[in-house]
C-alpha cells in the first residue's frame, strides 16, 4: 500500500486507546477541595499509585490513605498499554543478567513472586480484567536473530514449528515460553484496583494536580490545585511526568509508544493465520513490536518507533502521529499479508519514562518521609506491584529482602541535560536501527555497554 492509502485506513481509524473507548469506564471522582489529612498520600493514579494505595491498606488497614490523581486514573502509560503483564523486573534476562549478574537469579524469583500475588490478588477482589495465560512468542525475523534464541534449546521452534502456530511469512523461528506472562485489559485492572482500594478505605481524588510537597514540622503538606493536605508520608508515582522531587529531574526522559489496533477478525481472517493458542507476541530486534489478540480478536499491534522529543516535551498532541502510525501499518500488512483487507479501528500513543538502566529505579527524600519509584521503561504492569511494596518498605523503615537488592539500593546514570540528551537519544536510535539490520554493534553501542548503559532487548 501506498501512503495515501495508508492514511485513508488511519482517518477511518479512531484516535484514542482501545481499552479507554467503552461506555463502561467509570465517572471520574471528585477533585480535592480545601484541607486534607492523611497518613499517606499516594500522588499518581496510574498503576504504581494504585498498587501502593492497595498495599498500604492491606499491610496496615488503620493507616488513612489519600490517592491524588492530576486527570482520570489510568488515563496515561496505564490505560494505554498492550497489556502484556510480564514477571520480569529488569526488563527481560539479558537487561538484568548484565546489570546485576549476581542478584539475577533473585531478582527472576521475586518477579515470579510478585506475578503471582498479582494473580491472587486479581482472584481475590473478583477484577474482571480479561486475564488469559497463553505461552508467549519472541520471533526471530532476521537470520541473525536466531541465534540468540538458542537453537537445540527447550522451547526453541524452527521456521515451520513457529509458522504452524502464527503464519507469517517474516518468522524464522521463534523462543515460546510459559508461566512468565499474563495478558490483561489494562484498563479493568486499574479500574478494579481503585474499587478494590476504595473499599478497603482508600479515598480517590480525581482531576487534582500536585504542585508541591513542602516540610510540615515532622510530616509534609501537599499542595494541591484544590486545597492543601497534611501528612506523614508521600509516595510518589508520576511515571514519565513531573516528579516533584528536583534531584529527580534528570533521571528520566518521557518516550511515546505508539498503538494500532484492528477491527474484530472474522473466523476465516483468524484461521489464516491460526494462532489458536492466543500467545502474546514479540520479535526480537531492539526496535521491536509487541502485539496480541484481544478478548474479542482484534489484533493489537505496537512498539517499534518510540519518539523522543527534544527538551522532554510532553504534550496532548504527540498522542497520535500519523508517521509512526503510518510505519506500524505497513509492517502490519508485511507482517501478516493474509490480512490485507482487515482494518484499524483505533489508533493511540502515549508517553512512558525511560531510566539509563531500562528498568525502574527507587529512593527516598525528605528524611525517607516521601519515597519514589520511576523509570519502568514501559515494562510496569507487574512491575508496579513490586515497586508499591518497595515503596512501602522503605517508608515504613522496613529492612526487607527487596530492599536489600542492589537493584532497589543503587540508582542509575542520570541523563545529561539538552542537547546532550537529544544528541545522544537519537544517536542510540539510529545504531540500534543499523544493528537490527546488520546484526552487530557499532563504536557507539560498544561504548554504552562500557559504561553500563547499552541496552540489548
Amino acid at each position: 500500500m501506498n501512503d495515501q492509502q495508508l492514511d485513508q485506513l488511519l482517518d477511518a481509524a479512531s484516535p484514542v486507546a482501545l481499552w479507554l473507548d467503552t461506555d463502561e469506564r467509570p465517572p471520574a471522582r471528585p477533585a480535592l477541595f480545601g484541607a486534607a489529612r492523611a497518613d499517606l498520600v499516594v500522588v499518581g493514579g496510574g498503576f504504581t499509585g494504585l498498587w501502593t494505595a492497595l498495599r498500604a491498606k492491606e499491610r496496615d488497614p488503620d493507616r488513612s490513605v489519600l490517592l491524588i490523581e492530576a486527570g482520570r486514573i489510568g488515563d496515561a502509560a496505564s490505560g494505554r498499554n498492550g497489556g502484556f503483564c510480564e514477571a520480569s523486573l529488569t526488563h527481560g534476562e539479558p537487561n538484568g543478567v548484565d546489570r546485576w549478574p549476581e542478584e539475577f537469579d533473585e531478582l527472576q524469583r521475586l518477579g515470579r513472586e510478585n506475578l503471582a500475588a498479582l494473580i491472587e490478588t486479581v482472584e481475590r477482589y473478583g477484577i474482571d480484567c480479561r486475564m488469559e495465560a497463553p505461552d508467549t512468542l519472541r520471533v526471530a525475523t532476521a537470520p541473525h536473530q536466531v541465534q540468540g534464541l538458542g537453537p537445540g534449546t527447550p522451547g526453541f521452534l524452527g521456521q515451520d514449528a513457529v509458522r504452524a502456530l502464527v503464519d507469517s511469512p517474516t518468522y524464522l523461528a521463534a523462543r515460546a515460553s510459559a508461566g512468565d506472562c499474563v495478558l490483561i485489559d489494562p484498563a479493568r485492572l486499574v479500574w478494579g484496583l481503585a474499587d478494590a482500594a476504595e473499599r478497603l478505605g482508600v479515598r480517590i481524588v480525581e482531576n487534582t494536580p500536585v504542585r508541591n510537597i513542602s516540610e510540615r514540622g515532622t510530616g509534609l503538606w501537599v499542595d494541591t490545585a484544590g486545597g492543601k493536605v497534611a501528612t506523614d508520608r508521600v509516595a510518589l508515582a508520576t511515571n514519565a511526568f513531573r516528579p516533584l522531587l528536583q534531584r529527580l529531574s534528570l533521571f528520566t526522559v518521557p518516550v511515546y509508544d505508539y498503538v494500532l489496533a484492528t477491527e474484530p477478525l472474522t473466523a476465516q481472517q483468524l484461521a489464516s493465520v491460526g494462532w489458536s493458542g492466543r500467545q502474546g507476541i514479540s520479535d526480537s530486534g531492539n526496535q521491536f513490536h509487541y502485539y496480541r489478540l484481544t478478548p474479542d480478536n482484534r489484533i493489537l499491534w505496537g512498539g517499534y518507533d518510540a519518539i523522543y522529543h527534544y527538551g522532554r516535551r510532553i504534550h496532548p498532541d504527540l498522542d497520535d502521529r500519523r508517521a509512526t502510525h503510518r510505519l506500524l501499518a505497513r509492517q502490519f500488512y508485511d507482517t501478516f499479508p493474509q490480512l490485507a483487507d482487515v482494518r484499524f479501528s483505533h489508533r493511540w500513543g502515549g508517553v512512558i519514562d525511560t531510566s539509563t538502566r531500562f528498568c525502574a529505579f527507587f529512593g527516598t527524600a525528605r528524611k525517607n518521609r516521601v519515597a519514589y519509584a520511576l523509570g519502568f521503561t514501559g515494562l510496569g504492569v507487574a512491575a508496579t506491584r513490586f515497586a508499591a511494596d518497595v515503596m512501602l518498605d522503605l517508608l515504613d523503615g522496613q529492612d526487607t529482602e527487596r530492599t536489600r537488592t542492589t537493584m532497589v539500593r543503587r540508582r542509575p546514570l542520570p541523563f545529561p541535560p539538552e542537547p546532550l540528551a537529544w544528541i545522544g537519544i537519537q544517536l542510540t536510535r539510529r545504531s540500534l536501527a543499523a544493528e537490527d539490520r546488520r546484526g552487530r554493534r557499532n563504536l557507539w553501542l560498544r561504548a554504552l555497554d562500557r559504561l553500563g548503559l547499552g541496552f540489548d532487548s
